[in-house]
């Protein structure tokens, strides 16, 4: 494990434009879930290439709680491992505890997993998890038969076991997070009569990870069908095993966000090897997005590379399916030569912290302009300064200030650490890229 960078950190300015090359270590997101999917298989599996960071050993750690075998050795790419897992064979009349930290899919991909134990499992994590959206999901376990005892729809939260659930007919408002859907998607064909699970809420956010947990589910031998309108669709899961399936999981492309914006903003050029040519990943749009903002992306088989405009355009743009980006797109977007206006993303505001508040702040710190409201985000550039800012204990935060440190001088970031929620040593690669050569 590399050594702690400093507290605050100094981040980087860029001297000249960026050209680097940077492997990505595997996605989060489908690592989490092919996790949950060998755990819960009709057989042991095998995952190359899984992202080794915070969210991803804290999955591991809970998966074994309850009764999965995994053994993980260090893979092929730096941040990544190879894991072996046995499927779980339900612990019986135990007591459990599972920490979630602040990782979102551990605290709801497994709640329904730990139902089909016979364990009480309680659920708890870092101080900023307590206060993220988790209701909508508890309440639907609820009206599945689980027994359910939470903090009024947060956690801490304990799931009485039964060994099954019966499954059928239940609704949801998934405005919040889009992991209330599939967290429930995954664990569902192990229900006695599978799951029709119906959206009732005003907007669905993040639809490319509901793609992703159902493309996988496909996988490994589930059927998913869909039904209703956009706006609210029905997901039915019919019932049966999950097969057993070995994978290699996909570079993870939201983590690429700000390399490539780096490469943007720098007028250089950023290269992301095995860049894939289809793919349910929401960082896939940066693509499009930082083509909109003047930079030229061109992908071939052997991955993705960006190279930066002599000015970068601000960009109006919906984020509602690719939150995730937008710290880092705001942080582009404050050194930009004209305003952005970037709508859609008020569930950030339930995030590891208030994505939109947190950003408001942060750039203003650095003498930007920024307003935001319930779902939106404006940022009219202004020239900016050196200062200290938060990292507010979020991975997305922390790399959007080290953006910002590329084109402002003397910018330090409190907590840098916190990115190894996601990736195991963002610093060294930071620092990695700015010392390559063309």
């Amino acid at each position: 494990m590399q050594s702690l960078p400093p507290d605050p950190w100094p981040a980087p300015l860029a001297s000249r434009p960026v050209t680097a090359e940077i492997a990505m270590p595997g996605s989060k997101s489908a690592t989490n879930r092919a996790l949950v999917l060998a755990a819960l298989a009709n057989g042991p599996s095998r995952i190359i290439g899984a992202l080794d960071a915070r969210d991803t050993s804290l999955m591991i750690d809970a998966l074994t709680a309850l009764g999965a075998i995994i053994t993980a050795t260090s893979g092929r790419v730096d941040g990544t491992l190879d894991c072996h897992v046995t499927p779980a064979t339900a612990p019986g009349d135990s007591t459990l505890t599972i920490d979630v930290g602040l990782a979102g899919t551990v605290m709801r991909f497994v709640p329904p997993m730990a139902a089909l134990s016979r364990a009480k499992v309680t659920f708890d994590g870092d101080e900023r998890a307590r206060e993220r959206p988790l209701g909508p999901m508890l309440v639907a376990m609820k009206n599945l038969g689980i027994t359910v005892n939470d903090a009024d729809g947060h956690l801490p939260a304990t799931i009485d076991g039964t060994g099954r659930i019966a499954g059928g007919d239940v609704r949801i408002d998934a405005s919040a997070s889009s992991q209330f859907v599939s967290g429930l998607l995954l664990s569902a064909a192990r229900f006695d009569s599978g799951l029709q699970l119906t959206h009732i809420g005003a907007h669905l956010p993040s639809q490319p990870h509901i793609d992703m947990t159902i493309e996988m589910l496909a996988e490994h031998g589930v059927t998913v069908h869909r039904s209703g309108s956009p706006e609210h669709p029905t997901w039915h899961v019919e019932p049966g095993p999950i097969a057993a399936v070995d994978r290699i999981i996909e570079p993870d492309l939201s983590n690429a966000a700000p390399f490539l914006v780096a490469g943007l903003i720098t007028g250089g050029r950023i290269r992301i090897p095995d860049w894939p040519e289809h793919t349910t990943q929401a960082g896939d749009r940066l693509r499009d997005l930082l083509a909109q903002m003047g930079a030229h992306i061109e992908r071939d088989p052997g991955g993705l590379t960006l190279s930066g405009p002599d000015e970068v355009r601000g960009l109006v743009a919906d984020l509602h399916d690719v939150g995730e980006l937008a710290p880092v797109i705001a942080a582009a977007a404050a050194l930009a030569t004209t305003p952005s206006h970037l709508t859609g993303i008020g569930h950030l505001r339930g995030h590891e912290t208030d994505r939109l508040a947190a950003l408001a702040e942060m750039i203003a710190e650095l003498g930007g302009e920024v307003e935001f409201g319930d779902d939106d985000l404006r940022i009219t550039p202004r020239p900016l300064h050196g200062g200290t800012v938060s990292s507010y204990g979020d991975h997305r935060m922390a790399t959007a200030a080290a953006v910002l440190g590329l084109r402002t001088p003397d910018v330090w970031i409190r907590d840098i650490a916190t990115t190894r929620k996601t990736l195991l040593d963002f610093p060294g690669m930071w620092i990695d890229m700015l010392e390559q050569r063309a």
